[in-house]
């Protein structure tokens, strides 16, 4: 295996989407602004980077996004407020969230597609690897001693000095709903890493070829700026990050790993209602009350 020149630090979150999904209330409001418990997305989100050694993200954002960035910012008054009235709790985590990592915002000027997102962070990373993560994919450590998934896919990446993509068995009837990954597992099968022969985007039903399925997961090595210089736009005039990926593992190899956690679409309605429960069931300050509801809304709710 080759050993990476560079080591990962900087992350790539593409936050420039419409939510259209989500409207009305995208409608003023960012969607990965939308809070799972009382937490926004979007702090879930860098908080699994910040658990793997990420000290730099750097936020693709568009139009009426400030509140983003703003979020990660310091807020003096309402810090200030809560310690006046005795919430010195509340008032250390604000700090912490301004405290845990350092923010740059790009603005992408127009819906390009995610690797015309990607693209743009070019300028700040320069020719060095990075990891990007999506929004709408949450994926939750299971147990303390599990590693955050982006985690998992940096250290496969510096064992192998190949990009990475984060995957997920599912049954393969459902695979036309991701973008799928062929390829052979190491070891027999046995191993979470498998290197990628064809990746395909979406394959139409009936036409599945593997149950990997691609998750928002990526750390993409340096080649991938050049990759996607070179990547036409496809349907709608957009950049996609799959062609990309899909040009290194015919050129130079890629590798996906099948990580450890909970995954749940928070793009989706449904999804990101499970993703509230979920997260509160695992908060031992909410977790007693929110079982306690569940069970009594079961109970008055005909199916």
């Amino acid at each position: 295996m080759a050993s990476t020149q560079h080591k990962v630090d900087t992350v790539i979150i593409p936050a420039a989407g419409l939510g259209t999904r989500f409207m009305p209330a995208a409608k003023s409001v960012p969607k990965e602004m939308l809070p799972v418990a009382d937490t926004p997305t979007i702090q879930l989100i860098v908080e699994e980077a910040v658990a793997a050694g990420i000290k730099h993200i750097i936020l693709i954002t568009g139009r009426n996004k400030e509140s983003i960035v703003d979020h990660f910012d310091y807020s003096f008054e309402l810090e200030t407020t809560l310690r006046s009235r005795g919430k010195i709790k509340e008032a250390d985590a604000l700090k912490a969230i301004a405290d845990q990592v350092t923010i740059t915002a790009v603005r992408q000027k127009f819906p390009g597609g995610l690797g015309h997102a990607v693209l743009a962070a070019y300028p700040i990373i320069g020719d060095r690897p990075a990891a990007v993560l999506l929004g709408d994919d949450l994926i939750f450590r299971e147990n303390p001693q599990q590693k955050p998934a982006i985690q998992q896919l940096m250290d496969a990446y510096d064992q192998t000095g190949r990009g990475v993509i984060a995957l997920m068995q599912v049954p393969r009837d459902q695979v036309f709903m991701y973008g799928a990954a062929e390829g052979t597992f190491e070891d027999g099968g046995k191993s979470r890493l498998m290197k990628i022969s064809a990746l395909v985007e979406k394959p139409p039903k009936g036409t599945e070829k593997t149950d990997q399925a691609v998750i928002g997961r990526y750390v993409l090595p340096p080649t991938i700026w050049k990759a996607l210089r070179e990547t036409k736009p496809g349907a709608g005039g957009e950049i996609q990050l799959t062609d990309a990926l899909a040009a290194l593992a015919r050129t130079e190899g890629l590798y996906g790993y099948r990580f450890e956690g909970r995954r749940i679409d928070a793009g989706d309605k449904v999804g990101f209602i499970e993703a509230g429960l979920w997260y509160a069931l695992h908060r031992p300050d909410l977790a007693p009350a929110t079982r306690a509801m569940m069970q009594k809304l079961l109970k008055e709710i005909p199916e």
